[in-house]
């Protein structure tokens, strides 16, 4: 395909597609391919002017290597990505919003007054119709004063203050409306699953395939721990399934054969054989949609009250309407308050805030299920953290496999990376990518697997009972020993790095020593939180006294558990909640799942198991654990905004009553100022709130912002 140059700097290309008028299909192709470069760090294409502007690393020539080969029907777009997209709403929205202005100031300088006088009292009665029905449900609600203040402006005559407050109203909903449906739509595509690969069931052998290679009538095998990835029919096996991503459900449901499954839906317990029925993500994205759009809970305790606040002011404004007109006798000064309330702007400013805030995460990398866990965030005092994988770098690394009888060592690692591969951790993958890069490939030689959560795995191979796990499970759970003649080479291990044990016959065969090094970041991420109000950071993990006591003074937390279970963190949360601390909990693992969902806040980095992910309240997408940081930074200023916003509500509007009570402006004037400034409070609601400096690092870190 080809392109022109119309601008570089260093870094940054503005490129045109020499084309006729780019499609909104096309604009996204192309913004997906950008963005799935390396070299690529940002990338924004503009479908009006067939533009795209790329800013990149590297080597120029090689950006350009890359738009030469570029063509929109070899860009392999998962179809979720376009069916999903933003960019045709946003066009659609921007569109209806600049015919809305045209039509209101031109007809004022075109349509003869006479017209104009007749067309806006056939708009009112929508408006008028809507008050009539609120009345009728026997309630004194935002609907009921619209329609009195357009009603008494078109029986007095005052035609430009009803269009006035027509225009504004119109112009007020679908601000909210846009804001409300794009902020939606970020949220449900950053919740859309992105499942690379899936256990595809061939004859009696489980052969790992990359998901888009799967059709339906296919029969996927999916383990527990593991999100479902398609939606379809159990044909074998049994388990419980978590659907509280689809339907807010927070007690499984249990599936066997001949029951529906749903994608986005995680295994907890048990094993399922599902037929596939559909592969494409577009059902899992409207789902997520509808769930968002109808969940209350999601709401914060703030916005849920601005609007409960603004229905139960409806009544005092109509009632200090009456006493000013019984008062002045002057119809002017009545209707000056009846022009301006404080409803409008709480209904329309707060939910607006919060849905932007959560649209800001969303470019940090950070995806926020609902405006009520910012808020959590926002109030927390105290935060937990798992150790490995969250405190410690996601990608631990096999350093060395001790063996302690007669198996050598690359049979000992193979054996491992069998039985582990099946399992979502961070230390199982190390394992099975130790094998790997050692080229130990293996065929499914073991019977039935079983993982007992936090502990480790259990299964048979040629008759002989294998068990992999921690020192607990190994020893004290399973009884296995260690032979006398290699006690004092067992009593020798390297006490650096973490241990998985392999026994066969209750018998210790191996050590699987496993390096689990610190992130760099971590103790400035501790001390930037408790700079930001946190007042005790906590770690909890299932190592060793030993070593979770050298994390922590590493790191800087205040207190530290180790050799914990998952019940025990769900529990210490619980407790910490009870004493009546707000508490954020982070983790990434299957046996931090009750933890999360036990806490106000329940945060999992991207890298660890689906069911942390699905279960979580927040994600975190970057590499870097400064996200936390930010995290709470941004939690706190839309905080601030929100406290911001009554307060100019509130002084604003007072001010415009008191002049128009004291004759100073008339209803138009009041009318014209209340709902500017209701526009403006949202307007500047929508805005970013953290600093440039902050929004240029989530652009390093990879975020999508090209819609």
């Amino acid at each position: 395909m080809k392109f022109v140059i119309k601008h570089e700097i260093k870094g940054r290309l503005r490129i045109h597609a020499v084309q006729g008028r780019m499609t909104y299909e096309q604009a996204d192709t192309l913004c997906w391919f950008l963005e799935k470069q390396d070299i690529v760090t940002d990338a924004k294409v503009y479908e009006r002017t067939a533009d795209a502007v790329i800013c990149y690393t590297g080597d120029r020539e090689e950006v350009l290597r890359i738009l030469r080969g570029f063509s929109y029907e070899k860009a392999d777009v998962p179809d979720n990505v376009l069916a999903s997209s933003g960019r045709e709403l946003n066009s659609g929205f921007r569109e209806q919003l600049i015919t809305k202005m045209i039509l209101h100031y031109g007809s004022r300088m075109i349509v003869p007054m006479p017209v104009r006088k007749v067309w806006l009292t056939f708009k009112a009665l929508k408006y008028i119709w809507k008050g009539i029905r609120c009345l009728a449900k026997r309630k004194i609600e935002v609907p009921v004063l619209d329609a009195t203040a357009i009603g008494v402006s078109v029986i007095r005559g005052d035609f430009n203050t009803a269009g006035s407050v027509m225009f504004l109203l119109g112009i007020g909903e679908l601000l909210e409306e846009w804001t409300h449906k794009k902020s939606v739509g970020d949220l449900a595509r950053s919740m859309s699953l992105n499942v690379k690969k899936v256990w595809l069931k061939r004859e009696d052998q489980e052969v790992l395939v990359r998901s888009s290679s799967v059709q339906p009538g296919d029969v996927i095998v999916v383990h527990m721990g593991n999100v479902i990835p398609f939606d379809g029919v159990v044909c074998g096996g049994e388990g419980m399934v978590n659907q509280a991503s689809l339907t807010g459900e927070s007690l499984p449901v249990r599936r066997t054969e001949g029951k529906s499954v749903y994608a986005g839906t995680v295994l907890e317990e048990g094993e399922l054989e599902i037929e596939v029925r559909a592969v494409t993500g577009s059902t899992r994205f409207e789902k997520i949609v509808t769930m968002i759009e109808d969940s209350e809970k999601l709401k914060s305790a703030l916005e849920s009250r601005a609007e409960h606040l603004a229905d139960r002011l409806v009544p005092y404004t109509l009632l200090g309407t009456g006493i000013v007109g019984l008062v002045t006798r002057n119809a002017a000064k009545a209707l000056s308050v009846l022009m301006v309330d404080f409803s409008c702007a709480l209904k329309l400013a707060m939910p607006i805030a919060v849905l932007s805030a959560i649209r800001e995460a969303g470019q940090h990398g950070i995806t926020v299920k609902g405006g009520k866990y910012l808020e959590a965030v926002a109030e927390a005092d105290t935060i937990v953290f798992d150790k490995t994988g969250t405190l410690t770098k996601a990608r631990p690394t096999v350093k060395e496999v001790v063996s302690f009888g007669e198996y050598p060592e690359e049979e000992l690692l193979r054996i491992a990376a069998c039985l582990e591969e099946h399992f979502p951790h961070s230390m199982a993958k190390a394992v099975v990518d130790a094998a790997k890069k050692r080229k130990l490939y293996h065929e499914e030689m073991h019977s039935k697997v079983e993982y007992v959560v936090a502990h480790g795995i259990s299964s048979y191979i040629d008759g002989r009972k294998v068990i992999i796990g921690s020192s607990h499970f190994v020893f004290e759970d399973e009884g296995c020993t260690v032979r006398e003649t290699f006690r004092e080479k067992f009593d020798a291990l390297p006490g650096e790095y973490s241990h998985l044990y392999l026994a066969v016959e209750n018998s210790l065969e191996a050590v699987i020593c496993i390096e689990d090094p610190l992130r760099e970041e971590a103790r400035g991420m501790v001390q930037s939180l408790k700079a930001e109000g946190i007042r005790k950071v906590v770690m909890m993990t299932g190592d060793s006294e030993r070593t979770a006591a050298s994390i922590a003074e590493r790191v800087g937390v205040d207190e530290y558990y180790s050799e914990v279970l998952p019940e025990d963190k769900a529990r210490f949360v619980e407790a910490e909640k009870a004493a009546g601390h707000k508490v954020i909990m982070i983790g990434d693992g299957i046996n931090d799942s009750p933890a999360l969902s036990a806490a106000d806040a329940g945060v999992a980095v991207s890298d660890g198991a689906e069911i942390a992910r699905e279960i979580a309240d927040i994600t975190i997408a970057s590499d870097d654990l400064m996200a936390v940081v930010t995290m709470k930074r941004l939690a706190d200023a839309m905080m601030r905004r929100i406290q911001r916003n009554y307060r100019g509500i509130v002084g604003i509007n007072s001010s415009l009553i008191a002049l128009g009570v004291a004759g100073v402006i008339q209803p138009t004037t009041s009318a014209l100022m209340h709902n500017t400034s209701t526009l403006a409070i949202s307007l500047r609601s929508m805005k970013n709130l953290l600093p440039e400096e902050g929004r240029n690092l989530s652009l390093a870190q990879g975020s999508p912002s090209c819609r």
